[in-house]
C-alpha cells in the first residue's frame, strides 16, 4: 500500500502528488481552498503534469472571483496545463487521481492528508471512472483574461511605466476581489493608469479589448473613485469630438505612494 501523504500546507501535498506521476491528474471535488492551492503550485512548478479538475460551479466561482487565481488559472489553460470542468453529482468527498495512487484529501487543523492507495484494480477503476466523468463533463466558462496577456497589452496598448506599476500592484496584493476584499482589476487599472496620467478612454478601451470588463464598467469605477477623491480628472481637446479625461490621482496620499503601496493606501481610503 502507497504511503499517506501528511504535510503542513495543501500545496506541499500537491506537489508531492504533481511530482510522482507525467501523466494527468484528476482532482475531484476540491475545496475552495485546494483550488487556489493547486492555481498556485502549477504556476510555480513547470515541470508539473497536466491537471483535470471537476468541480462544484459554486466553489469554482467563489474562488475565480479573485482576479489572481483566475488571471492565473487562465495563463495554466493557455498552456494546456489545466482544465476544468464541471461535476453534475457532487460527492461528499475529495479526491486527487493519478494512473498509479487515488489520495482522499482530508485537512484537520493546521494539517493536510493525502490518504492513498495504490491498489492495482481500485486505482485503474477509479482513473477509468474520472476519465470517463471529465469527458462527459462540461467546461467552466472563465472569463477572465490570462494575466501573461493583461500584462503584455498592458504594456503595449498603453506603456511600460503604467504595466510595471500594474504589476507591482499585484504583488502587493494577497487577493483582488473587491469590496473590501483587496482591490478589484478595474479599479487597480485605473489607479495606475491615473498615475501615470494616462486618458480613461485608452485604459478603458484596453480593458475592453483585453476582456478585463467593460468601458461601461471602467466609467462606472472611475465616477466611484473620483466620487471618493482616489482620482481626478482634466479635459484633454481632440480635433474632433468631445474631450477626453486624463486621469490623474486626487488624494495626497496615493500621489505620495510607491506603486507597492498604492494598493493599501487605497484600501484605506475606501474603507474610511
Amino acid at each position: 500500500m502507497t504511503e499517506n501523504l501528511l504535510q503542513d500546507d495543501i500545496g506541499s501535498m500537491l506537489t508531492t502528488v504533481f511530482g510522482a506521476t507525467d501523466e494527468p491528474v484528476y482532482v475531484v471535488n476540491p475545496s475552495r481552498q485546494t483550488i487556489s492551492e493547486l492555481v498556485s503550485t502549477l504556476d510555480a512548478d513547470s515541470g508539473a503534469p497536466e491537471v483535470r479538475l471537476l468541480a462544484d460551479e459554486r466553489a469554482l466561482k467563489d474562488v475565480m472571483d479573485d482576479f489572481l487565481v483566475a488571471s492565473t488559472a487562465a495563463d495554466l489553460i493557455d498552456e494546456g496545463r489545466l482544465t476544468m470542468r464541471l461535476l453534475d453529482d457532487v460527492p461528499n468527498h475529495s479526491v486527487a487521481v493519478t494512473v498509479d495512487t487515488v489520495y482522499a484529501l482530508v485537512t484537520i487543523s493546521d494539517t493536510v492528508g493525502g490518504l492513498g492507495t495504490d491498489d492495482a484494480a481500485f486505482v485503474d477503476n477509479a482513473y477509468d471512472y474520472h476519465d470517463s466523468a471529465w469527458t462527459d463533463a462540461d467546461e467552466y466558462s472563465l472569463r477572465t483574461p490570462p494575466l501573461n496577456r493583461v500584462q503584455s497589452t498592458l504594456e503595449s496598448d498603453i506603456g511600460p511605466e503604467t504595466a510595471s506599476d500594474f504589476n507591482d500592484v499585484l504583488s502587493s496584493l494577497s487577493t483582488a476581489r473587491g469590496d473590501g476584499d483587496g482591490l478589484d482589476e478595474v479599479t487597480i487599472s485605473l489607479l495606475v493608469a491615473a498615475r501615470n496620467g494616462e486618458l480613461l478612454y485608452d485604459i478603458s478601451k484596453w480593458g475592453e479589448d483585453v476582456g478585463l470588463a467593460s468601458k461601461a464598467t471602467f466609467s462606472r469605477t472611475k465616477t466611484k473613485l473620483e466620487d471618493m477623491n482616489l482620482i481626478d480628472t482634466e479635459k484633454v481637446p481632440i480635433d474632433v469630438g468631445r474631450p477626453r479625461l486624463r486621469l490623474m490621482l486626487g488624494d495626497d496620499r496615493l500621489k505620495d505612494a510607491d506603486p507597492d503601496e498604492l494598493a493599501s493606501v487605497a484600501q484605506s481610503i475606501l474603507a474610511a
